[in-house]
Formats: structure tokens, sequence, C-alpha cells
């Protein structure tokens, strides 16, 4: 499967913008100034599905010969792939199948559901999940949209990249969140052509760090069960499209403790009024982290999601002091 290319990005545009508007790109001076640097957060909560996924989703759907919709698709989640996934099924009348782990985020269920996919749970974590959903695909004959190896999914998400250039043409540096890297592969493929002197980070949990140790080890590493609350990054089986792009244009990986991402979950919220999820919020969790290293500089988080569990939040804003 060959890899995408700045050039597909490029012809993914008109058709994500035609259901999905430009998100803001915007400085908050108090954020700015607490982090010493100028911060920009890239608003991907302010989509259709409130995270970055829908775009891929979209672009995909919308390429995906007739022979394909008419069998159908599914797809493995732990919420924001599955929404999109859904939304664009729903818009290309497509039948959509989504493989969730047991106890996922009630809220991304519900919102699956409410979009008209089918839902199956099944497995303690993403990739036993995933598992079952291949499975699951065999049996009844589904195209298996895969949440990175794609490269129309890549295409789509990265349309975000395009974005954030168009306005803000010569950053620093971008911050990513990081679970199987389709967001980050986007960006780097846009970095790479826009501005090459823009150092592309990528984020994780210290509690999921799969694609982490395999970029630094430039092989696959596979991790333990996640533990980490942020289900966006909980991954631990790397993907291997995405981890080549990365080996090849990522400058550096960051990973941060799930205390850090609470702290800053609260700070997005008592400050922009944004709610992020725990992957959405790693951004700024790296850049309170690397804010020695980031000082003065123009930086961009990408605040991925903001599909956060309530009962999470409610438990984040209970321990403010």
């Amino acid at each position: 499967m060959d890899r995408p290319t700045y050039a597909d990005i490029v012809a993914a545009l008109p058709i994500v913008h035609a259901h999905v508007k430009p998100t803001p790109l915007y400085e908050w001076p108090a954020l700015s100034k607490l982090l010493g640097c100028r911060y920009y957060l890239k608003l991907e909560n302010h989509t259709p599905t409130t995270a970055f996924k829908v775009r891929g989703g979209i672009h995909l759907l919308a390429r995906l010969p007739e022979d394909q919709r008419r069998c159908g698709i599914i797809g493995c989640t732990t919420g924001n792939h599955g929404q999109s996934l859904a939304y664009a099924s729903r818009l290309f009348k497509v039948r959509c199948v989504i493989v969730v782990p047991c106890n996922n985020n009630p809220d991304k269920n519900a919102a699956i559901r409410a979009l008209g996919a089918e839902l199956v749970e099944s497995g303690r974590d993403y990739d036993e999940a995933r598992e079952h959903c291949e499975a699951l695909r065999h049996r009844e004959g589904l195209r298996y949209v895969h949440s990175a190896n794609e490269p129309d999914l890549i295409a789509g998400v990265g349309t975000y990249a395009l974005e954030i250039f168009d306005d803000l043409p010569k950053p620093d540096v971008i911050l990513v969140p990081v679970g199987l890297g389709s967001g980050i592969s986007g960006t780097c493929l846009v970095a790479a052509e826009r501005s090459p002197s823009t150092q592309v980070i990528g984020v994780q949990s210290e509690l999921a760090p799969a694609m982490t140790l395999s970029w630094r080890a430039g092989k696959p590493v596979q991790g333990d069960t996640p533990r980490t609350f942020a289900e966006g990054m909980a991954t631990r089986v790397p993907a291997e499209m995405t981890l080549a792009i990365m080996r090849r244009y990522v400058r550096d990986m960051v990973l941060v403790s799930d205390d850090i991402l609470r702290e800053a979950i609260r700070l997005l919220l008592r400050m922009t009024h944004n709610l992020a999820e725990g992957a959405g919020a790693a951004t700024t969790a790296a850049a309170m982290q690397l804010r020695e290293s980031l000082a003065g500089k123009t930086v961009v988080g990408v605040l991925s999601g903001g599909n956060l569990d309530l009962r999470e939040l409610a438990r984040i804003l209970n321990d403010f002091p």
C-alpha cells in the first residue's frame, strides 16, 4: 500500500471542506505567558464529531470504490475513529460496524450509535478489540478501515495541518498527540513541504508508549495493556505505515504522565473554556513539560478532540484545589 503524499493531502482539502469547515487557530495571551512561548491551539474539538478524525473518515468514504461501499465497512476504535467512520458512512449511505473495547467511554459509544453505526463491544483494550474486529470483517465480508494504515485516512486528517500553515506560515514547533499516528503523519508531510524548519514533535502518555518506543528503536515495539485514562492514545501495537512516516519526519517524541494530562485539561478549561479529552490535552501537557526548551518560540498545540468521559471530568474537577 502506497504511503500518502503532500499532494494527496492538498487534493483531500476540497473534499473535507465540503463537509467540515476549517477549525480555528487561536492564541490566548494568558496561556502563552504561562507557558513562556507564543502558544496557539488548533481547535480540532470544533468539528461535527468533536475530534480531528472526522476529516479522515470523510475523505476515505468519499473515495471508496462502489463495490466496497455496497459491502459496508468495519473499524475498531476507542471512540473518535469510530465516530469519524459512522459520521462519514451516514453521509455516503454505507453500512458501518464499529468494534470498541468493553468498558469503553460510554459517551463515545452513544455518539457512534446515534450516527447510525452498529456497535460491537469486545476485548479488554483497543488491540484485543481490533483482533475481534479483523475476525468479524472476514466473516461478514466488510471493508476493514484501519485507524492508521490507510493513505486516504492520513491524507484527510492532514488537512488540518494545511489550515495551520495557511494561518501561521512558519511556526517553530507543532506538538501533536499520538495514538497510532495518523494525525502526526499528515502534519509531518505538510510541514516538510510548507516549512521544513518547523519541528514536529509527538506526544504520548507514558502509560501507553508503544509508538514512542518504536520510533526510538527504529522498529515496532509492542507495549503492555495501556493503563492511561486517555483512550485516544491507549494503544500497545504500533502501526506500520505511520511509524515509517514518523521515523522519517518527526523531530522528537515526548512522554507525559496522566497527572500532567489532567492538569492540562483543567488549565485549558479554565483559560480557554475548551474541553479537551486526554489526548487533546497532551500537547498542552507537553508544552508545560518542555517550557524551558520552548521558551520564546512560536508553538502550535493540536487540541485533537474534546470527547472526555464525563466521569473522568468529574474526578479531574474534584481534584482541583
